[in-house]
């Protein structure tokens, strides 16, 4: 019975597929909660809103909850179909927009059951807003940062 549970997980079945993700977010100036949630328009796309919120942040920077916290608009391309490496697997590379900056991501998911699986993602900047005046606490969401957790089926 385990066995064909297992069988019918998917990372990814496409329109209409929803995704919750939360964990860890680890970066250089701080440490942090991470929450997301995808949406499947296609079967190879996605689009979600996340947001990362700092609880520690390094010592000798100011930092308030404007400054600690982000939300972000993306947009995933799903490959795990296109790799075939195993149907609770999924590589998702997309891009994201928030209030401090337009980056990108990539990120792998693997699927245990139907509805509980684990989530890496990695994520970057590509153009800072205001990138010549930036404060201590504004590198907080402006630098590489990897996320971690828990994934889950909606």
């Amino acid at each position: 019975m385990l066995t064909v549970s297992l069988a019918n997980a998917q990372a990814f079945q496409g329109e209409g597929d929803n995704k919750f993700q939360v964990g860890a977010n680890l970066q250089d100036a701080a440490t942090g909660i991470f929450v997301s949630y995808d949406y499947g328009l296609g079967q190879n796309m996605s689009v979600g809103l996340v947001s990362t919120y700092a609880l520690s942040v390094h010592d000798g920077i100011d930092a308030d909850f404007g400054d600690r916290i982000d939300v972000k608009a993306r947009f995933n391309a799903h490959l795990g179909s296109i790799l075939n490496v195993d149907e609770n697997f999924d590589v998702y590379p997309g891009l994201n927009l928030s209030f401090k900056n337009f980056g990108g991501h990539i990120g792998a998911r693997y699927f245990f059951s139907e509805g509980f699986g684990v989530f890496t993602e990695a994520a970057f900047p590509i153009a800072k807003y205001d990138a010549n005046d930036l404060r201590p606490a504004d590198y907080i969401h402006n630098q590489f940062v990897v996320n971690l957790g828990a994934v889950f089926n909606l």
